[in-house]
């Protein structure tokens, strides 16, 4: 069952969550320049602010959805780390709100990345790969009752 679909979808979310963590989420612009958001920390000021909670909960995604495609034998299981992979993702935009709110002040300006929109695509993706655990199991218990 490990070349199935879901692998696919799962594949596609680990690498969009490697990614997501390497390049910046955004751009403060302020006098001093512009000044790259990524998911460590950002230098604001002549300080270093450091954001590592994002970074965690990429990180923590990524191992999930790596977990999630290798626990192919219990397809129950497969679907609630899936799911729970959503909510961490949910969950990382809330903390991206939260810091976003609390370096964003009246001399700076914000300029959206590309890579903030990675977690949410991984979480259509993950969507998709519940569905198609979801059909697996309905034909593996289909196949089950005419035995």
């Amino acid at each position: 069952m490990i070349q199935r679909i879901q692998t696919v979808y799962l594949l596609i979310v680990t690498g969009l969550l490697i990614t997501a963590m390497c390049l910046p989420m955004g751009y403060f612009t302020d006098t001093m320049g512009e000044h790259s958001f990524k998911a460590l920390g950002i230098e604001l000021n002549g300080a270093y602010e450091s954001t590592w909670g994002l970074f965690c909960i990429l990180l923590l995604s990524t191992i999930v959805a790596v977990a999630t495609i290798f626990s192919y034998k219990n397809r129950m299981l497969q679907i609630r780390m899936t799911i729970f992979n959503s909510l961490l993702l949910v969950g990382y935009y809330i903390a991206f709100l939260a810091f976003y709110f609390a370096l964003k002040n009246d001399a700076n300006m914000f300029r959206v990345g590309w890579a903030l929109c990675l977690p949410l695509v991984s979480i259509i993706l993950n969507i998709l790969a519940v569905r198609a655990i979801g059909r697996d199991e309905v034909m593996v218990k289909a196949a089950d009752r005419l035995r």
